[in-house]
Order: C-alpha cells, then structure tokens, then sequence
C-alpha cells in the first residue's frame, strides 16, 4: 500500500517526540537536573507544534483551501502516449495528497494528527510548569 508523501512527513516529528518523551520521563524520575529535563520539554514541545503544522497544512490541502506539493496533489496528464516507459507508468498507482482516505466527525487523519500534536504540546507545556515547581 502507498502511503501520500503530506502522511509520511507527518510521521517524523512523532519518531523524535516520543522516545524523547520517554527519556525525559525516565529522566524526571531518576531527578536529572531540571535545565535538562527543560530541554527534552521544549524538543518534544518543537516537535510536536510541527507536526501540528504539518496536519494543518495537510488539512487544508485536502479541504483545497489552497494547494499541495506538485507529486502528490498537482493535475494528473495524460501518459497514453507509446512508448515502454510509459506504459509502465501507465500502471503506477498515485496516492493524491489532496483526497482523504477517511474521515471520522468530518476530520481526516491529518485533522487528528493536528489534535494529538496540540494535546501532546499541551502536555510538554505541563511538564514545564511543573519543573518550576520542583525547583
């Protein structure tokens, strides 16, 4: 199955928030200092906001608020012309970046993915604030 390319960038800021997560949750627990512990906070704050981005901009693509990236979204041509190549590429399946796969309450997947990134910054910003009082 072919995943569109909008999806498969929306997937990297979640390989970098949520390992980091969990060390900087492992690092709270053994009471690393707080500067450091801070930090971890406010990558996975960075990573998680651009993730938001990312389905946000997704999201408008789909809904056509304004266009995609060429390879995914642009006007498909016509390849009927002869020739090996493109007859081969006749038989290329094209994931369009800019028709949803599925939706649930009107949200598609990348309507989701902006909500658990806000949720996550949410939780990043919790674990700031309860540094300061742990100092």
């Amino acid at each position: 199955m072919w995943t569109c390319p909008l999806c498969l960038q929306q997937r990297l800021p979640y390989y970098v928030a949520i390992p980091l997560a969990l060390l900087t949750a492992i690092a709270a627990l053994m009471r690393v200092p707080s500067k450091l512990v801070a930090v971890g906070f406010v990558v996975i704050l960075i990573a998680v906001l651009s993730g938001a981005a990312l389905g946000a901009f997704h999201s408008g693509v789909e809904w056509r608020w304004w266009p995609g990236p060429a390879d995914c979204s642009g006007p498909m041509t016509d390849l009927k012309a002869n020739g090996p190549l493109l007859d081969q590429l006749q038989s290329v399946h094209v994931v369009r970046c800019d028709e949803a796969g599925w939706r649930f309450l009107g949200l598609s997947l990348a309507g989701y993915n902006v909500l658990i990134s806000l949720v996550m910054a949410a939780l990043a910003v919790g674990g700031l604030r309860a540094l300061t009082g742990r100092e």
